[in-house]
């Protein structure tokens, strides 16, 4: 539905009884990325590659986040990290690919 704030309140509630679930923080990031606040989408992408540095979703998910920061440089990082975790093949590497690409088109 594309209720962030919605999807943020449900998800808080959720992280509070399983705290160390990198899903949760991944979806938490995504939220945040999506109502603007790469703060606090940050701070939760970050947990959640804490919790599980081979976090496919959260590599892609970061990586975007860097891309709206304008820090292109770091959504590079994650995609060298996707590549080592799951190869070129993979759905994350493919889209954070076209992501970067598209952001080098633009500026």
């Amino acid at each position: 539905r594309k209720d962030w704030k919605a999807a943020i309140e449900s998800l808080s509630k959720a992280e509070r009884d399983l705290p160390g679930n990198a899903d949760l923080h991944n979806y938490l990031g995504y939220a945040y990325r999506h109502l603007g606040d790469l703060d606090n989408s940050f701070t939760h992408y970050k947990e959640a590659l804490r919790i599980d540095p081979k976090h496919r979703g959260a590599h892609e998910y970061i990586g975007q986040a860097y891309l709206k920061a304008n820090q292109p440089e770091k959504a590079a990082e994650h995609l060298a990290e996707l590549e080592k975790i799951c190869g070129k093949a993979c759905e994350e590497y493919r889209d954070l690919a076209r992501a970067i690409a598209s952001y080098g088109k633009g500026k």
